[in-house]
C-alpha cells in the first residue's frame, strides 16, 4: 500500500463510521427513546435523501467551480460534528428532526467529495478505487463492532436507559477528526473551464445531465433510482425486524454484511473485468429480491441461517450495483465534470430512490403492523423482494451490452 492510497484509505474508514456509527440504530433509538411513530421514523429516514437531492447542487457549484473539494470536505464535517452533538443532546422528536435534517444536508455532498478526491488520484479507477472504497466499508464495520461489543448500547437493558443516543456523540467526535485531517488531504483544485464552455448551465454544475442523453445511461439513472425503493426497506427495518424477533447483538451481526462488502469489493474489479459491468449491475439486483426472500421465510429458531444468509448478501447488492455504477459514472463522464457526475449519482441513488422507498417502506411496515409492537415482517418483506425482482427483469432488456464492453475494456 502506498502513502497516497493509505492516506485516502483513512479518509473513507472515517467516512463511512461516522454514517455506520449511528445511522443502523436510527430506527431502533427513535422508537425506543423518543416515542416516535412509524411516520415519524420514516421522516427522520428521508432526511437523507432531501440531503442527497441537494448534493449534486452544491458539488456542481462550487467543488466543480470554486475550491478544492478537500477544503469543503473539511468545512463540512466540522459543522456536522457539532449537528451531531445536538442529536446527542434532544430530549423529543420535535427537537431532533430539525437537526437530523440539517445534518444530512451536510453529509450528503461528503459522499461525492470523497469519491471525487479519491478519483483525481488515480491513473486507473476502475482497478484502484474498489481498493480504497473497501475501507469505507470497513468503517461502518468497525462501528457496528463498537455499538454492540464493547459499549453493548443495543443490548435490550441499554436501549431501555437510552444507550444509544452515544452513537451520536461518537460519530461527532469522529466527524471532527475527519474534518481536521481532511485539511492535509491532496489538493483538489477545481479543473480549469475549457474554453467555449460557459453560461448557467455549468455554473450549475448542469453538464453532468448531458449524461442521460446516453440511452444506457439513462437506463442505468432510472434503474438506479427504482432499486433505492428496496434499499430503503433494508435501511428502515433491518435492524428493527432483528431486535423485534429476538436477534442478540443485532447491530454486530448486521456488520457481517459489511465484511461481505469488503471481500466482494476486491472481488469486483476482476468480475468487471471478466463479465463486464452490465453483468455485475444484474447480479447486484438479483441478489436484492433472494435477500428479502432470505427474510420473509427465516426466523430465530432453525432458520436463522437465512437470515444471515440474506445480511450476507449485502456485499454483492451493494457492490454490485452502487460501486459498480460509480466506476460506470466516471467512466462516462469526461474529466472536468466527473464531481457533478458523482453528485448526479448520488442524486439518483440516495436521493430521488430512497425518498420514495422511505415512504414506501414506513407505508408497507404500518399496513402490515400485526399487533402493537409487533408486524408481519413475512409479507413486509416479500414486497421489496418483488419489486427488485422486476427491476432486475427490465434492466436485462433495457440495458444494451455494448456500452458494458466499452467500460469493460477502460477497467
Amino acid at each position: 500500500m502506498t502513502m497516497m492510497t493509505a492516506r485516502l484509505s483513512a479518509m473513507m474508514f472515517l467516512q463511512f463510521f461516522i454514517w455506520g456509527g449511528w445511522f443502523v440504530t436510527l430506527g431502533t433509538f427513535l422508537a425506543s427513546n423518543l416515542g416516535a411513530s412509524g411516520g415519524q421514523i420514516g421522516m427522520a429516514f428521508s432526511t437523507q435523501s432531501w440531503g442527497a437531492i441537494i448534493a449534486p447542487f452544491v458539488i456542481g457549484l462550487i467543488a466543480d467551480r470554486f475550491f478544492n473539494a478537500e477544503r469543503i470536505l473539511a468545512v463540512l464535517h466540522l459543522v456536522g460534528a457539532m449537528l451531531l452533538f445536538q442529536l446527542y443532546r434532544a430530549p423529543d422528536f420535535g427537537t431532533f428532526y430539525p437537526y437530523v435534517l440539517a445534518y444530512m444536508m451536510i453529509y450528503m455532498p461528503t459522499l461525492a467529495l470523497v469519491n471525487s478526491v479519491a478519483f483525481r488520484q488515480m491513473s486507473d479507477p476502475a482497478l484502484e478505487f474498489s481498493r480504497i472504497r473497501v475501507w469505507g466499508t470497513v468503517g461502518w464495520i468497525v462501528a457496528g463492532l463498537v455499538i454492540s461489543f464493547v459499549f453493548a448500547w443495543d443490548s435490550q437493558a441499554m436501549i431501555a436507559t437510552g444507550g444509544l443516543r452515544n452513537t451520536f456523540l461518537m460519530s461527532a467526535a469522529a466527524s471532527l477528526l475527519l474534518g481536521l485531517y481532511s485539511f492535509t488531504l491532496p489538493r483538489t483544485a477545481p479543473l480549469k473551464a475549457e474554453s467555449g464552455n460557459g453560461g448557467l448551465k455549468q455554473m450549475l454544475g448542469l453538464d453532468a445531465l448531458g449524461l442521460l442523453k446516453d440511452r444506457s445511461y439513462l437506463v442505468f439513472f432510472i434503474a438506479s433510482i427504482l432499486i433505492c425503493i428496496p434499499l430503503a426497506f433494508y435501511y428502515q427495518n433491518a435492524n428493527p425486524f432483528l431486535a423485534e424477533i429476538g436477534v442478540t447483538n443485532p447491530t454486530a451481526k448486521m456488520a457481517i454484511g459489511q465484511v461481505s462488502e469488503v471481500l466482494f469489493m476486491l472481488l469486483l474489479p476482476l468480475f468487471i473485468q471478466r463479465f463486464g459491468i452490465k453483468i455485475a449491475l444484474l447480479v447486484g439486483m438479483l441478489a436484492w429480491a433472494l435477500r428479502y426472500l432470505l427474510f420473509a421465510y427465516g426466523n430465530n429458531g432453525d432458520l436463522a441461517f437465512m437470515l444471515f444468509t440474506g445480511i450476507a448478501l449485502h456485499g454483492i447488492c451493494y457492490d454490485f450495483f452502487f460501486v459498480s455504477g460509480q466506476i460506470y459514472t466516471d467512466a462516462k463522464a469526461s474529466e472536468r465534470f466527473r464531481s457533478s457526475a458523482q453528485g448526479l449519482i448520488t442524486l439518483a441513488t440516495y436521493g430521488l430512490g430512497m425518498l420514495i422507498g422511505f415512504w414506501v417502506a414506513g407505508q408497507v411496515t404500518d399496513h402490515f403492523a400485526a399487533t402493537p409492537g409487533g408486524h408481519d415482517w413475512k409479507h413486509i418483506w416479500l414486497f421489496p423482494a418483488g419489486f427488485a425482482l422486476a427491476i432486475f427483469f427490465c434492466f436485462c432488456l433495457a440495458f444494451k451490452g455494448r456500452e458494458a464492453v466499452a467500460v469493460q475494456t477502460t477497467v
